[in-house]
């Protein structure tokens, strides 16, 4: 793979299944370097394979498919082309899109009534006189009072909220009715079977802005009789209720006492009576992490897909919390799920597509789609190095054709409660194909191994990290083929601080690196960052006077390699001082150094930036190592 071939990986949505299991529809989306955007539309696949996909519609961008509970109708939220995201829905019989709703700042999470005559879903609500036609620097000035009121890749958020809204949309002008009120945000919006009640997540409690705990709340689809169903002790998303409505299932972890403790916490589902009582978790704390993706409750369990060492397997969950039951595993990642009349859909990427729709029928798979055909994909080897105290950290090895030695980078991946894993990885192929063996895994702090594999890091974060990605390392280059004499090291956000901390501790192994996104320095990240002001205390521990030891700020004059900053200026995760902080002290210092700067991008520059961004951003990378490995 080159550069500019990111255009041809497609990224699959959730799947929707119709009512009667025969047909599913999803939505793929590829980058477009012509338009410099993202464009897809929505496939018609047959659940038998019998028939070959169909495309349904051609965008701009379409995305977000849902069936109508009778099958007679689709919905679907459309934007691109500088548009806001808007609902449309069209008769699954043939029949144009019809639009039907304008929503100033875009629609999403389209949801049927059970009755299939109305459509919930929620949109953004601006003040008067933001986001409109007056240039942003003339607007009033922002009243700030709490922690929460940006996210990166979003912006602002206190003066747009997310509410819920319900629409018919065979109306002649539909009108949508708002349900939602207040300085609260909503999102996850479902409907009871019987169609009385919406469900959705919000954080409306006293203390909203300075915890992480939020709510499951249900109200009437006119937004009267609304009450809160949990005990705002959890942070919670994605509720669902259970096919005989008495109950509603949701994903969540336990904030601590204070509600501010997420880092390395495993995301699990949890089941919650409706008519009033404690919800329960139904899946293993330690063993199981649940990203929050789709997932459905039906007769006989609800069907997730939790983390596993690289891989994401689909399981079914009993609703009395016992052992689950494995559908789906081996090295590969599910990555959503559908269910109808017997009949389960998944999407699933590995080593070879980014993503095919799979169905499991009367307990056999088939592969319905081939959507990933066309790609030319160097293969991922597995290794294992052992840390000094004897712990097995595990990883991948993608090697460029022929017999080597091959340069290496060692490439680390952020979060750090995350996974490497079994799917075709943009910046291994790129790399590798450019003649780079990639070394790439998930040392303790990652997830997918276990809650305490994930929190053993913290409090110490970098020299911890260290003696797991070092141990990695060893092991891929006593695999031989490998040439230790010419490595880089490099990677994002929690990569970027390791990236700048190898360099500064371990600089004897590397020829040159490259850190991206980054901390460097806990101190600003910590008031500077959109989640600072909770996340550098859960990592990096509760004391202000530790973060300059862990900072890789602080070791930054043991740099003595080459050594290339990539940043965003519209990063808030991780802000752009944390990059021109490192800059201006390695240069002052006289290292060989780079400030790569991307306008108009956030900190996911890399996974969904513009694509010339992303496209100028792998040229740059590979300049680099081509100057200096």
């Amino acid at each position: 793979m080159k550069p500019a071939d990111i255009s041809l990986l497609h990224a699959l949505g959730a799947p929707t299944i119709s009512p009667d299991g025969k047909h599913a529809i999803v939505a793929v989306t590829r980058p477009d370097l012509e338009a410099d955007e993202y464009r897809g539309g929505l496939w018609l696949v047959p659940t038998d394979g019998s028939a070959e996909p169909r495309r349904l519609t051609r965008g701009p961008r379409d995305e977000e498919p849902a069936y109508s509970p009778d099958g007679a109708w689709l919905a679907f939220v459309r934007g691109g082309d500088g548009a806001k995201p808007q609902l449309y829905v069209m008769p699954t019989g043939g029949g144009e899109p019809r639009k039907v709703t304008d929503r100033p700042l875009g629609v999403s999470e389209p949801v049927w009534s059970p009755d299939s005559r109305r459509l919930a879903f929620v949109a953004r609500v601006p003040e008067e006189g933001r986001y409109g036609e007056t240039k942003p620097e003339k607007e009033r000035p922002r009243r700030i009072t709490g922690f929460k009121y940006r996210l990166d890749n979003l912006g602002f958020f206190l003066d747009r909220r997310a509410h819920v809204f319900v629409v018919d949309p065979f109306a002649e002008e539909p009108s949508a009715t708002q349900v939602t009120e207040g300085d609260f945000d909503h999102s996850g919006v479902a409907w009871s079977p019987d169609g009385a009640l919406l469900a959705f997540v919000a954080a409306r409690h006293d203390e909203r802005d300075s915890t992480l705990t939020d709510d499951v709340w249900v109200s009437a689809p006119d937004g009267s009789d609304l009450r809160r169903v949990t005990a705002t002790d959890l942070a919670v998303a994605a509720p669902r209720f259970t096919p005989d409505g008495d109950a509603l299932c949701f994903l969540g972890a336990g904030a601590g006492p204070d509600g501010r403790h997420l880092v390395a916490k495993n995301f699990g589902l949890w089941l919650v009576p409706l008519a009033g009582g404690a919800a329960r978790r139904l899946t293993d704390e330690e063993r199981f992490h649940l990203p929050v993706a789709p997932y459905v409750p039906t007769a006989d369990g609800v069907l997730v897909t939790v983390e596993n060492r690289g891989a994401k397997d689909l399981l079914r969950v009993p609703y009395a919390g016992t052992e689950p039951t494995v559908l789906i595993n081996g090295p590969r990642e599910v990555d959503a799920v559908a269910h109808a009349a017997g009949v389960t859909v998944v999407a699933v990427a590995d080593a070879r597509t980014p993503g095919e729709l799979v169905a499991l029928r009367g307990g056999k798979e088939i592969t319905l789609t081939s959507f990933g055909s066309g790609l030319d994909v160097l293969p991922i080897e597995e290794v294992t190095g052992t840390a000094p105290d004897g712990y097995p950290v595990h990883g991948w090895i993608v090697r460029p054709a022929g017999e080597g030695p091959h340069p290496v980078l060692l490439m680390i991946h952020g979060g750090p409660f995350a996974q490497y894993g079994w799917h075709v990885f943009d910046e291994a192929q790129i790399y590798a194909s450019a003649g780079y063996a990639v070394v790439m895994g998930n040392p303790r702090g990652s997830s997918g191994y276990g809650q305490a594999h994930g929190r053993h890091i913290i409090g110490d974060v970098g020299r911890l990290s260290a003696l797991d990605l070092l141990a990695l390392f060893g092991a891929a280059l006593a695999a031989g083929g490998l040439d230790a004499s010419r490595a880089g090291v490099l990677g994002g956000s929690h990569g970027g601080f390791m990236t700048t901390w190898m360099a500064a501790h371990h600089g004897d192994r590397f020829k040159a690196a490259i850190s991206e996104r980054a901390v460097n320095a806990i101190d600003s990240f910590h008031g500077s960052s959109d989640i600072g002001w909770s996340f550098a205390r859960d990592l990096y521990g509760d004391d202000p006077a530790r973060w300059v030891e862990q900072s890789p700020l602080t070791h930054a004059d043991k740099i003595d390699k080459p050594f290339m900053i990539i940043h965003s200026e519209h990063d808030w995760r991780c802000p752009v001082e944390q990059a021109q902080r490192l800059f201006v002290k390695l240069q002052l210092r006289g290292v060989e150094t780079e400030l790569l700067l991307f306008p108009g991008e956030g900190h996911e520059l890399s996974r969904s930036g513009r694509p010339s961004h992303r496209v100028a951003r792998f040229e740059a990378i590979l300049d680099w190592w081509g100057r200096h490995l």
